[in-house]
């Protein structure tokens, strides 16, 4: 099963740069565990000092309230400002020309 995390982040203080090296030391630090497919991070187009982080995962389940390094993060990223947590499931790929109101996928037709 594919799942993300995403963490979202309000920086109070500190420069975001500082925070986004400190985001990536902290990931090499936990090491992958072998589920873990990847990590991206993003920075709001706005709100410069708005920041998310994305953990892909594949597993047999998902963690429904987190994985441990999500957790730990989480944990450690408070100290930066406000955080956001939430666990998303993979529910596959499809294309803009299929979802359409007649096929049902999006809307409905009064």
């Amino acid at each position: 099963m594919k799942w993300m995390e995403v963490i979202k982040l309000r920086i109070a203080e500190k420069t975001p740069e500082l925070v986004e090296q400190e985001i990536e030391n902290l990931i090499k630090d936990f090491g992958n565990n072998g589920i873990m497919k990847n990590v991206k991070l993003y920075r709001n187009a706005v709100v410069n000092s708005d920041l998310s982080v994305h953990l892909f995962w594949e597993s047999e389940s998902t963690e429904s309230f987190g994985s441990a390094t999500g957790l730990c993060l989480v944990h450690l990223l408070k100290e930066f400002g406000l955080i956001s947590h939430s666990v998303w499931v993979d529910e596959g790929y499809r294309t803009i020309s299929s979802m359409t109101p007649a096929n049902g996928i999006i809307g409905k037709e009064d």
